[in-house]
């Protein structure tokens, strides 16, 4: 049998808490797109192969934590004051260090040349285990993983240990970037990872108004409160009084599903609301194909939870759809105010009601954003040159571990 060319190619690890939950599409695409390494995905658990397929895929094992005998006021110490269990290391000499899934002994097992650790918070928890496998290793940041747990006892330093032993830090935004800075981690560590798009099969039409007023609006995302739906919720009945056969269509799932539904009969928008659940690909391109344009009005949260660039927004405007969404995140690295689409403040219902209306009274103007909006997401998110991007920075990682033992 002749031999596998690929196999000669450099091997990277994708490690993950889940591969893959069914709104983590553009973690797939990146996995399984590499053009210059292999890849090896490492995860806790192994979900929607059926969605995702994809191998050579690994389930760690969760290992079982070994009785610590003796010392009752170290154990105490560590598990009740600094919550810092399992031990950082070995509060006795009869007990070794712990790991809790055998992530370690996989990485030295396939010998990667780079692994990859997909979110923040995955890292602080593999801290200890890649110190022990002892390989270069990178980490994306992807929205909420930059603050999640932040508050939590010792996590804020562990994420700074994360920021001095990774090669480098990679986020889907510069306003996360910007934000992983001011956490501590070192300017020249990071780099910009964004959603690649493929737009190969995105077919882009120019929108024009419905000549019987039956607006299509639409947006596609997790129900959860960082997507704006609720301010969304509050907009929309200025705009049903004058387009009163007007459809908004809210496609995903997620948490916020029973609120979302109370409210939209609160405020008398049942009749022009409806909310399609979790959609594959090729139904939410068809939602996208019948829509005149995508909101997607983000805010900041309690927990000051944000955007990188929603994935779903960049695909609805790779269809040509505009854009009415908020000045939040990574949102205005994509959209541009006045040419791609209409930006606003956040948790302004009274700014984005007169937003869409603004979009909605004008055809010459939609037809212009519907145009802008497929070219410049062609010209900023393309598909090949992000992925690229991203192999460049594993060789950047590999390029700078070996300048580091030299």
């Amino acid at each position: 049998m002749a031999a596998d060319p690929s196999d000669d190619l450099p091997l990277v690890a994708s490690v993950c808490g889940t591969y893959l939950k069914r709104e983590m599409q553009s973690l797939y695409r990146q996995i399984g797109s590499l053009q210059r390494h292999r890849n090896l995905v490492l995860a806790e658990r192994i979900e929607n192969l059926e969605l995702f397929p994809f191998e050579p895929i690994v389930e760690m094992e969760k290992l079982v934590r070994p009785r610590l005998r003796g010392n009752f006021i170290l154990r105490f110490w560590y598990k009740y004051i600094t919550r810092q269990w399992p031990p950082p290391r070995p509060i006795n000499k009869e007990v070794r260090p712990y790991y809790p899934y055998d992530l370690v002994d996989l990485i030295k097992q396939h010998a990667p040349s780079v692994v990859h650790v997909y979110y923040g918070h995955k890292a602080v928890k593999y801290l200890e285990m890649m110190r022990a496998a002892g390989v270069p290793w990178v980490v994306s940041f992807h929205g909420v993983d930059v603050v999640k747990f932040i508050d939590q006892p010792g996590y804020a330093e562990s994420l700074k240990q994360v920021f001095a032993e990774a090669e480098l830090i990679m986020a889907r935004s510069a306003s996360l970037l910007g934000r992983l800075e001011e956490l501590g981690c070192p300017k020249d560590k990071l780099r910009m990872n964004r959603t690649p798009i493929p737009l190969e099969g995105i077919s882009a039409e120019v929108r024009t108004p419905p000549a019987d007023g039956q607006w299509r609006l639409i947006q596609a995302c997790r129900l959860i409160a960082k997507k704006g739906i609720f301010t969304l919720l509050d907009a929309l009945p200025t705009v049903v009084e004058k387009w009163p056969d007007l459809k908004f269509y809210l496609a995903g799932v997620g948490p916020d599903r029973q609120r979302i539904e109370e409210a939209i009969e609160a405020r008398g928008l049942g009749g022009n609301v409806k909310m399609l659940g979790w959609l594959g690909q090729a139904e939410l391109q068809a939602q996208y194909a019948g829509a005149h344009a995508f909101l997607h009005p983000s805010e900041l949260t309690e927990t000051e939870d944000q955007e990188g660039v929603p994935n779903s927004m960049l695909e609805a405007m790779a269809c040509g759809l505009p854009v009415v969404a908020t000045y939040h995140g990574g949102i205005p690295e994509a959209v541009s105010d006045g040419e791609d689409g209409l930006l606003v403040a956040e948790r302004n219902p009274a700014e984005l009601a007169a937003a869409i209306l603004k979009l909605l009274a004008d055809g010459e103007m939609l037809a212009r954003m519907s145009r802008r909006a497929a070219e410049s997401v062609r010209e900023k998110f393309g598909f090949e040159q992000q992925i690229d991007k991203l192999e460049s920075i594993y060789e950047e990682a590999r390029t700078r571990a070996a300048t580091d033992r030299e």
